[in-house]
């Protein structure tokens, strides 16, 4: 059974889900990938991983939390889940490259495989995808909407030429 519950955010309606101990999904209500609700699904509004990401995200937007403290469990391939450890280690308030990320798991020339990676991250936010970029500093592939990646990291002020620091 996947637990769901929606959360209302600065940059929109977020579809949670879960197994009922651990977080399995954070979306966007409209998102490229957002996975539509099947029969088996149930509405909980009381699951305390739920009440625990409320909070969390409540104050991630606020600006006093820096670090997401939940367990998570992303369900995807082996590289996709190295992809997503990858952008876990990302500090807030900085960006790294697809190019950059490729070379940290020992393949240089995956780029578009860690892009196509990040674009199907299923806990968006807490696995920091918006923090990745493109080599030369442009915002790109967020499944989410580069408009909310321009506003995740305009609230991290992030390390983007946009924002006055330069990308790692």
């Amino acid at each position: 059974m996947i637990h769901y519950t929606y959360h209302e955010s600065p940059v929109g309606a977020l579809l949670m889900q879960s197994d009922g101990r651990v977080l399995t999904g954070l979306h966007f209500h409209d998102e490229k990938y957002v996975p539509q609700r099947q029969a088996d699904w149930e509405l909980s509004l009381d699951l305390p991983i739920f009440a625990r990401t409320y909070l969390q995200l409540d104050e991630y937007f606020a600006g006093s939390r820096r670090e997401f403290d939940l367990p998570i469990e992303p369900t995807g391939t082996e590289f996709q889940r190295r992809v997503w450890n990858v952008l876990l280690r990302i500090p807030y308030g900085t960006t790294t490259t697809y190019g950059a990320m490729a070379r940290d798991l020992g393949q240089p020339t995956a780029m578009r495989a860690v892009g196509a990676a990040n674009g199907r991250n299923p806990i968006s936010i807490i696995v920091p995808c918006h923090r990745a970029i493109g080599a030369d500093g442009t915002l790109t592939g967020y499944a989410g909407g580069l408009h909310r990646k321009r506003a995740l990291l305009e609230l991290e002020s992030a390390a983007h030429p946009l924002f006055g620091r330069a990308a790692t």
